[in-house]
Protein backbone atom coordinates (compact mmCIF):
# COMPACT_ATOMS: atom_id res chain seq x y z
CA UNK A 1 0.00 0.00 0.00
CA UNK A 2 2.94 2.37 0.57
CA UNK A 3 3.16 5.30 -2.14
CA UNK A 4 -0.60 4.48 -3.46
CA UNK A 5 -2.79 7.90 -4.11
CA UNK A 6 -5.53 8.38 -3.25
CA UNK A 7 -8.71 11.38 -3.62
CA UNK A 8 -9.51 11.52 -0.21
CA UNK A 9 -7.59 10.49 3.30
CA UNK A 10 -9.75 10.90 6.52
CA UNK A 11 -7.99 10.52 9.63
CA UNK A 12 -10.49 9.25 12.33
CA UNK A 13 -13.12 6.43 12.34
CA UNK A 14 -15.59 7.87 14.33
CA UNK A 15 -19.03 9.18 13.38
CA UNK A 16 -17.82 12.48 11.34
CA UNK A 17 -15.41 10.48 9.53
CA UNK A 18 -17.27 7.74 8.86
CA UNK A 19 -20.11 10.07 7.22
CA UNK A 20 -17.34 11.83 5.41
CA UNK A 21 -16.50 8.32 3.90
CA UNK A 22 -19.85 7.68 2.90
CA UNK A 23 -20.58 10.98 1.04
CA UNK A 24 -16.84 11.07 -0.65
CA UNK A 25 -17.13 7.80 -1.94
CA UNK A 26 -20.29 7.84 -3.38
CA UNK A 27 -19.45 10.70 -5.32
CA UNK A 28 -16.83 8.31 -6.75
CA UNK A 29 -13.89 9.67 -4.96
CA UNK A 30 -10.75 7.37 -3.96
CA UNK A 31 -11.67 7.48 0.16
CA UNK A 32 -9.12 5.68 2.52
CA UNK A 33 -9.70 5.98 6.36
CA UNK A 34 -7.28 5.44 8.68
CA UNK A 35 -7.87 4.89 12.27
CA UNK A 36 -9.38 2.71 15.13
CA UNK A 37 -12.84 2.90 15.95
CA UNK A 38 -12.29 1.35 18.99
CA UNK A 39 -10.69 4.71 19.89
CA UNK A 40 -13.24 7.06 19.45
CA UNK A 41 -14.98 8.60 21.78
CA UNK A 42 -18.31 7.35 20.75
CA UNK A 43 -16.92 4.03 20.84
CA UNK A 44 -18.43 3.20 24.55
CA UNK A 45 -21.13 5.81 24.61
CA UNK A 46 -24.69 5.40 25.23
CA UNK A 47 -26.54 7.16 22.22
CA UNK A 48 -30.26 8.54 23.67
CA UNK A 49 -30.40 11.78 21.89
CA UNK A 50 -29.58 10.84 18.29
CA UNK A 51 -32.65 10.97 15.69
CA UNK A 52 -31.05 8.18 12.82
CA UNK A 53 -30.56 4.99 15.32
CA UNK A 54 -32.47 2.74 17.24
CA UNK A 55 -29.60 1.49 18.94
CA UNK A 56 -28.20 3.51 21.85
CA UNK A 57 -24.63 1.23 21.57
CA UNK A 58 -21.88 3.52 20.17
CA UNK A 59 -19.99 0.19 19.46
CA UNK A 60 -22.68 -0.53 17.53
CA UNK A 61 -23.40 2.72 15.61
CA UNK A 62 -20.00 2.75 14.46
CA UNK A 63 -19.99 -0.70 13.29
CA UNK A 64 -22.92 0.04 11.53
CA UNK A 65 -21.32 3.31 9.71
CA UNK A 66 -18.08 0.88 9.21
CA UNK A 67 -20.08 -1.24 6.83
CA UNK A 68 -22.12 1.59 5.26
CA UNK A 69 -18.88 3.53 4.12
CA UNK A 70 -17.41 -0.41 3.26
CA UNK A 71 -20.37 -0.46 0.77
CA UNK A 72 -19.56 2.73 -0.57
CA UNK A 73 -16.66 1.81 -1.74
CA UNK A 74 -14.12 3.26 1.28
CA UNK A 75 -11.06 2.04 2.08
CA UNK A 76 -10.12 1.10 5.90
CA UNK A 77 -6.65 1.16 7.31
CA UNK A 78 -6.87 -0.03 11.06
CA UNK A 79 -3.54 2.01 12.48
CA UNK A 80 -2.20 5.77 13.77
CA UNK A 81 -1.29 8.20 11.58
CA UNK A 82 2.15 9.18 12.19
CA UNK A 83 3.58 12.64 10.17
CA UNK A 84 1.52 14.64 8.20
CA UNK A 85 3.40 16.74 5.08
CA UNK A 86 3.01 19.13 2.24
CA UNK A 87 4.24 17.30 -0.94
CA UNK A 88 4.13 19.56 -4.37
CA UNK A 89 0.53 20.60 -4.13
CA UNK A 90 -0.57 16.85 -2.76
CA UNK A 91 -0.56 15.47 0.97
CA UNK A 92 1.51 12.20 2.29
CA UNK A 93 0.60 10.56 5.11
CA UNK A 94 2.43 8.29 7.16
CA UNK A 95 1.07 5.66 9.30
CA UNK A 96 2.97 3.56 12.07
CA UNK A 97 2.99 0.49 10.27
CA UNK A 98 5.66 2.31 8.07
CA UNK A 99 3.34 3.34 5.13
CA UNK A 100 3.32 6.71 2.87
CA UNK A 101 0.56 7.28 1.02
CA UNK A 102 -0.93 10.10 -0.47
CA UNK A 103 -4.27 12.26 -0.97
CA UNK A 104 -5.47 15.29 -3.16
CA UNK A 105 -7.47 16.44 0.14
CA UNK A 106 -7.26 15.67 4.13
CA UNK A 107 -10.28 15.42 6.49
CA UNK A 108 -9.28 15.99 9.95
CA UNK A 109 -11.67 13.86 11.70
CA UNK A 110 -9.56 12.70 15.02
CA UNK A 111 -11.81 14.35 17.39
CA UNK A 112 -9.39 15.78 20.10
CA UNK A 113 -7.37 14.49 23.23
CA UNK A 114 -5.02 16.20 25.80
CA UNK A 115 -5.31 13.75 28.83
CA UNK A 116 -3.43 14.28 31.45
CA UNK A 117 -1.54 12.35 34.68
CA UNK A 118 -2.62 14.65 37.26
CA UNK A 119 -0.56 14.08 39.07
CA UNK A 120 1.42 16.76 42.01
CA UNK A 121 3.78 19.06 39.95
CA UNK A 122 2.07 18.68 36.61
CA UNK A 123 -0.26 21.86 36.58
CA UNK A 124 1.91 24.25 38.22
CA UNK A 125 4.95 23.23 35.86
CA UNK A 126 3.07 23.52 32.36
CA UNK A 127 5.45 25.73 30.14
CA UNK A 128 7.83 25.39 32.69
CA UNK A 129 9.29 21.68 31.32
CA UNK A 130 5.88 19.65 31.35
CA UNK A 131 4.57 19.50 27.88
CA UNK A 132 1.48 18.27 25.94
CA UNK A 133 3.52 18.86 22.07
CA UNK A 134 6.74 17.51 21.51
CA UNK A 135 6.03 19.54 17.82
CA UNK A 136 5.61 22.86 19.29
CA UNK A 137 8.33 22.64 22.45
CA UNK A 138 10.81 19.92 21.46
CA UNK A 139 13.14 22.31 19.97
CA UNK A 140 13.44 24.29 23.32
CA UNK A 141 15.10 21.22 25.21
CA UNK A 142 18.11 21.21 22.89
CA UNK A 143 20.93 18.73 24.68
CA UNK A 144 18.85 18.70 27.67
CA UNK A 145 17.95 14.74 28.90
CA UNK A 146 14.27 14.93 28.84
CA UNK A 147 11.06 12.08 29.47
CA UNK A 148 7.55 10.96 27.19
CA UNK A 149 4.75 9.44 28.88
CA UNK A 150 2.36 7.25 27.35
CA UNK A 151 2.58 3.61 25.62
CA UNK A 152 0.77 4.35 22.22
CA UNK A 153 2.00 5.89 18.81
CA UNK A 154 2.16 9.43 20.20
CA UNK A 155 4.56 8.99 22.57
CA UNK A 156 6.77 6.59 20.40
CA UNK A 157 6.75 9.65 17.81
CA UNK A 158 7.27 12.09 20.33
CA UNK A 159 10.32 9.83 21.44
CA UNK A 160 11.70 9.35 18.40
CA UNK A 161 11.70 12.98 17.75
CA UNK A 162 13.25 14.46 20.64
CA UNK A 163 16.34 12.28 19.69
CA UNK A 164 17.33 14.93 17.46
CA UNK A 165 17.24 17.74 20.16
CA UNK A 166 17.93 15.60 23.39
CA UNK A 167 20.85 14.35 24.72
CA UNK A 168 18.73 11.86 26.77
CA UNK A 169 15.63 10.60 26.04
CA UNK A 170 13.79 7.77 28.61
CA UNK A 171 9.84 6.60 27.59
CA UNK A 172 7.84 5.90 30.37
CA UNK A 173 5.17 3.33 29.94
CA UNK A 174 3.34 0.75 31.60
CA UNK A 175 3.74 -1.53 28.35
CA UNK A 176 4.44 -0.46 24.71
CA UNK A 177 0.89 -0.57 23.15
CA UNK A 178 1.49 0.19 19.46
CA UNK A 179 2.22 -1.30 16.01
CA UNK A 180 4.89 -4.02 16.34
CA UNK A 181 6.73 -1.69 13.86
CA UNK A 182 6.92 1.13 15.56
CA UNK A 183 7.49 -0.77 18.95
CA UNK A 184 10.46 -2.16 17.32
CA UNK A 185 12.11 0.78 15.82
CA UNK A 186 11.59 2.33 19.56
CA UNK A 187 13.53 -0.62 20.55
CA UNK A 188 16.44 -0.32 17.85
CA UNK A 189 16.59 3.41 18.61
CA UNK A 190 18.56 5.33 21.33
CA UNK A 191 15.15 5.82 23.62
CA UNK A 192 15.68 4.48 27.22
CA UNK A 193 12.60 2.33 27.80
CA UNK A 194 11.22 2.17 31.42
CA UNK A 195 8.61 -0.41 30.19
CA UNK A 196 6.12 -1.73 33.31
CA UNK A 197 6.54 1.23 35.39
CA UNK A 198 4.36 4.69 36.21
CA UNK A 199 5.17 8.06 37.23
CA UNK A 200 4.33 8.73 40.91
CA UNK A 201 5.69 13.14 40.33
CA UNK A 202 6.93 15.37 38.67
CA UNK A 203 9.36 17.26 40.59
CA UNK A 204 10.60 21.04 40.53
CA UNK A 205 9.71 24.22 42.11
CA UNK A 206 10.20 26.87 39.26
CA UNK A 207 10.80 24.24 36.51
CA UNK A 208 10.99 20.91 36.03
CA UNK A 209 13.79 19.00 37.79
CA UNK A 210 13.28 15.12 37.55
CA UNK A 211 10.27 12.28 38.11
CA UNK A 212 9.40 10.00 40.24
CA UNK A 213 8.51 6.69 39.00
CA UNK A 214 6.39 3.79 41.07
CA UNK A 215 10.03 1.83 42.61
CA UNK A 216 11.51 5.19 44.29
CA UNK A 217 13.29 5.25 40.92
CA UNK A 218 14.14 9.27 40.02
CA UNK A 219 15.23 10.56 36.63
CA UNK A 220 16.54 13.70 36.34
CA UNK A 221 15.08 15.45 33.34
CA UNK A 222 14.41 19.37 32.67
CA UNK A 223 11.58 18.33 30.20
CA UNK A 224 8.78 16.07 30.49
CA UNK A 225 6.13 15.23 27.19
CA UNK A 226 3.01 13.79 28.26
CA UNK A 227 1.53 11.94 25.60
CA UNK A 228 -1.18 9.31 26.44
CA UNK A 229 -3.45 8.91 23.53
CA UNK A 230 -2.69 8.55 19.51
CA UNK A 231 -1.35 11.92 17.78
CA UNK A 232 -3.88 14.28 18.03
CA UNK A 233 -5.35 16.98 15.64
CA UNK A 234 -3.99 19.81 16.92
CA UNK A 235 -0.28 18.34 16.55
CA UNK A 236 -0.30 17.66 13.24
CA UNK A 237 -2.15 21.16 12.51
CA UNK A 238 0.04 23.10 14.10
CA UNK A 239 3.10 21.31 12.15
CA UNK A 240 1.61 22.18 8.85
CA UNK A 241 0.15 25.11 9.88
CA UNK A 242 -3.50 25.08 10.29
CA UNK A 243 -5.30 28.08 11.86
CA UNK A 244 -6.96 27.27 14.96
CA UNK A 245 -9.76 29.18 16.79
CA UNK A 246 -9.39 31.79 18.99
CA UNK A 247 -9.43 29.06 21.91
CA UNK A 248 -6.12 28.04 20.64
CA UNK A 249 -7.91 24.58 20.72
CA UNK A 250 -10.08 23.58 18.03
CA UNK A 251 -9.10 24.16 14.30
CA UNK A 252 -10.82 26.77 12.97
CA UNK A 253 -13.37 25.83 9.29
CA UNK A 254 -15.88 27.90 7.28
CA UNK A 255 -19.09 26.60 6.48
CA UNK A 256 -18.10 24.32 3.79
CA UNK A 257 -15.58 22.37 6.85
CA UNK A 258 -12.59 24.04 4.92
CA UNK A 259 -9.09 25.36 6.93
CA UNK A 260 -6.96 28.13 5.96
CA UNK A 261 -5.11 25.10 3.70
CA UNK A 262 -6.57 24.33 0.32
CA UNK A 263 -7.48 20.09 0.46
CA UNK A 264 -7.21 19.97 3.93
CA UNK A 265 -11.07 19.65 5.76
CA UNK A 266 -11.89 19.34 9.54
CA UNK A 267 -15.24 17.77 10.92
CA UNK A 268 -16.34 16.59 13.93
CA UNK A 269 -14.90 17.29 17.92
CA UNK A 270 -11.96 19.15 16.34
CA UNK A 271 -13.80 21.71 15.32
CA UNK A 272 -15.13 22.56 18.83
CA UNK A 273 -17.82 21.85 20.95
CA UNK A 274 -20.99 21.08 21.50
CA UNK A 275 -19.52 16.93 21.82
CA UNK A 276 -22.51 15.52 19.77
CA UNK A 277 -22.69 12.47 17.60
CA UNK A 278 -25.50 15.02 15.13
CA UNK A 279 -22.87 17.71 14.94
CA UNK A 280 -20.23 15.26 13.96
CA UNK A 281 -22.41 13.56 11.77
CA UNK A 282 -23.49 16.65 9.80
CA UNK A 283 -20.12 18.42 9.69
CA UNK A 284 -18.72 14.88 8.61
CA UNK A 285 -21.12 14.80 5.86
CA UNK A 286 -20.20 18.64 4.50
CA UNK A 287 -16.43 17.67 4.25
CA UNK A 288 -16.59 14.44 2.71
CA UNK A 289 -18.92 16.41 -0.35
CA UNK A 290 -16.38 19.37 -0.07
CA UNK A 291 -12.99 17.14 -0.37
CA UNK A 292 -14.20 14.99 -2.61
CA UNK A 293 -15.48 17.57 -5.17
CA UNK A 294 -11.89 18.84 -4.90
CA UNK A 295 -10.13 16.00 -4.82
CA UNK A 296 -12.01 14.73 -8.07
CA UNK A 297 -11.17 18.22 -9.85
CA UNK A 298 -7.56 18.48 -9.70
CA UNK A 299 -7.68 15.30 -10.87
CA UNK A 300 -9.48 16.13 -13.26
CA UNK A 301 -7.37 19.09 -14.17
CA UNK A 302 -4.65 16.69 -14.21
CA UNK A 303 -2.86 18.56 -11.04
Amino acid sequence: MTGKFYDVIIMGAGPAGLQAAIHAARRKASVLVIGQSKKSSAYNAHIENFCCTATQSGAEMLEIGIAKAEESGAEFLDTEVMALNADNGHYTVETARGEALKAYALIFAMGISRNKLNLAGEKDLVGRGVSYCVDCDGPLFKKEPVAVVGCGSAAAGAALTMLFYANEVHLVCEKLDMDSFLAEKIRESGVVVHEGRKITQIKGDDAVSGLVLDDGEELAVTGVFIELGAKGAIDFAARLGILLDDTMKYIAVNKKQETNLTGIYAAGDICGPPWQVAKSVGEGCVAGIEAAAYAIKRKQEGR
